[in-house]
């Protein structure tokens, strides 16, 4: 009775794993092919601290705004208002005071390069067109020569509030 059960233990039986190994060859790669990929992006943000102190005076950002009217030009701050006002009739315009204006403001702020155009409604195309060539860029005369230097290249165009508004506003 001994050698049967001996033989039992000599007997070992093999493992069949040929239907798991052929489901992890179809498996693994289709839930690579199904697997989202997510990359994520850090951003680093340097935040003063809890008592660091504030600077005294905030540098003052420019948002120049050119208003072209029939009558006038209108050369102002969105935050601070009007700076400058051109008055002008359809046979005259005086492009040297206008450029001059523009040219003190770019040297006052160096690093502006933008300036938003608002034209009220029947500004013609030409009058547009004059204007945009005048605020890109002015001819300055130094001793002996002529140079021209960019004044604001970056050009925003809009529509400006009708004249008729304004002064409504102004009234309120």
């Amino acid at each position: 009775m001994q050698r049967r059960g001996l033989q039992r233990l000599h007997e070992a039986e093999e493992l069949n794993i040929t239907a798991f190994m052929n489901l992890m060859v179809i498996l693994v790669p289709f839930l690579l092919i199904t697997a989202v990929f997510s990359r994520m992006t850090v951003l680093e943000l340097n935040l003063p601290a809890l008592n660091a102190k504030q600077p005294e005076q905030e540098q003052v950002k420019l948002q120049l705004e050119l208003v072209v009217r029939q009558e006038s030009f209108d050369i102002q701050d969105s935050n601070l208002g009007l700076i400058k006002r051109f008055e002008r009739n359809q046979g005259e315009t005086r492009w040297e005071q206008f450029s001059e204006l523009l040219v003190e403001i770019k040297a006052r702020f160096p690093d502006e390069k933008s300036i938003t155009l608002l034209l009220e409604p029947g500004i013609k195309y030409k009058t547009l067109i004059k204007v945009m060539d005048h605020v890109r860029s002015a001819d300055v005369v130094n001793v002996l020569s002529v140079e021209t230097v960019e004044l604001f290249p970056d050009i925003s165009i809009g529509d400006a509030v009708a004249t008729a508004n304004v002064s409504q506003e102004a009234q309120q």
